[in-house]
């Protein structure tokens, strides 16, 4: 299962959504994020999924490698699903049934929210390498500044925290496949045991997250930084012709989007 989580992954790439903008990416994810949440009708999420679809193609991401994503958060998508399925008023399937219609309709759309929340994010995240990702945030939240507000510290906390969920995540693999050897059962017993089982791979898992942290400040200082003030940039970030029709198709989307909602489509 560990193995399954793919956030903060990079695949490298040559396509046109690899070659657009960090800022751009960051910009569409908003703007896809502010749709779906938008989407009301089944006109509007076939269209969020014609959508999520087309950019897949585009960025050449497998599908496997979505689902494969997703594997983790089967348990939090069937307690939504359940949850609205049970809970929402309507016309009753059967006479005497707690489930009704609307119910099944509003569990449909949860399900497809959640997974298309899930995969537009992890198509960012896919398509754009940690650093990429931190300067576009960095020129994003640059106004910040103006306030005094340490941007450029928080987007290196942000991006250093995406960049060490796998390898936090293969450590994981590894401890848990030590305790394995030398006897320790993770999938049996009650609740209360299987947590205390939990901690020969808790504790360790700290002190190696904390020792990572570590070395990473020494490395760090060692090389004189300093934060963001005086820093340069090897690669400059420009805005392409693809850039700015990329975010006008976006923009086109989201309006397409609330039209539908409005006329109840």
């Amino acid at each position: 299962m560990l193995k399954d989580i793919t956030l903060g992954q990079y695949f490298p790439g040559d396509t046109i959504v690899h070659r657009l903008d960090a800022r751009t990416k960051i910009i569409l994810l908003i703007l896809y994020i502010v749709a779906l949440f938008q989407a009301k009708s089944w006109w509007s999420y076939g269209l969020m999924l014609a959508v999520t679809a087309l950019c897949m193609l585009l960025s050449r991401i497998r599908v496997k490698n979505i689902f494969k994503g997703l594997k983790p958060m089967l348990i939090i998508i069937a307690i939504t699903a359940l949850l609205n399925l049970f809970y929402t008023t309507g016309t009753p399937v059967r006479p005497g049934w707690i489930v009704t219609w609307e119910g099944i309709a509003r569990s449909v759309q949860m399900i497809l929210r959640i997974v298309l929340l899930i995969t537009g994010t992890f198509l960012l995240t896919y398509t754009t390498s940690p650093i990429e990702l931190t300067d576009g945030l960095e020129k994003l939240l640059s106004p910040l500044k103006m306030l005094r507000v340490p941007v450029h510290e928080i987007t290196i906390m942000m991006s250093m925290a995406l960049r060490f969920i796998p390898t936090l995540i293969e450590e994981t693999d590894k401890i848990m496949s030590a305790q394995r050897a030398r006897g320790a059962d993770f999938e049996t017993g009650s609740l209360v045991q299987r947590a205390r089982a939990l901690l020969p791979i808790i504790v360790p898992l700290f002190v190696s997250a904390f020792r990572r942290a570590d070395e990473l400040a020494v490395a760090m200082e060692s090389r004189c930084y300093h934060g963001g003030e005086g820093r340069t940039r090897m690669k400059q970030m420009k805005l392409a012709g693809r850039d700015y029709a990329a975010l006008l198709l976006g923009a086109l989307f989201l309006a397409l989007v609330i039209v539908l909602r409005h006329f109840g489509w």
